[in-house]
């Protein structure tokens, strides 16, 4: 841009300030009204909806972990193990399954998560954890481990 003078150059708001009122005017384009068509407001609107959008991503990832631990909970008590002992028991057995891939288990494959109980279920006596021995289920007799006979 060619300028007259230095007063000219400094009224003169640019290409810069062209694509920085579109770009917000084109995450304002589905709103109504004024919010949608006046820079001002639809500023305000346009950064209230990104700051909601970013806490919403947050909240999901929470929702989900919940939902995880909810749903392997649930089939954990099904076959009598409390979900802290399984977690434990995997642990200790190097059976380093995430969340996520334990509620796939427990909801797709069923064995599968009956497999991993059992084996959380014999990890945790074999070490002699006292609250390993308060639980009143039977214990399974188709683990084998190194240790046992």
């Amino acid at each position: 841009m060619v300028f007259q003078s230095v007063a000219l150059m400094i009224r003169s708001k640019g290409p810069d300030e062209f694509w920085k009122k579109r770009r917000i005017f084109k995450l304002a384009a589905h709103y109504v009204g004024r919010r949608r068509n006046c820079y001002s407001i639809a500023i305000r609107n346009v950064h209230r909806a990104l700051a909601y959008a970013t806490t919403g991503r947050k909240l999901k990832k929470e929702d989900m972990v919940e939902l995880w631990k909810t749903r392997i909970s649930g089939a954990s008590e099904e076959h009598g193990l409390p979900y802290k002992h399984l977690n434990e028991g995997l642990h200790r057995s190097s059976i380093l399954l995430n969340k996520k891939t334990l509620a796939d288990l427990a909801i797709w494959e069923p064995f599968s998560f009956k497999a991993l109980t059992q084996i959380a279920w014999t990890k945790m006596r074999e070490d002699g954890d006292a609250d390993a021995k308060a639980i009143d289920a039977v214990p399974p007799n188709n683990v084998f481990t190194g240790s046992s006979k």
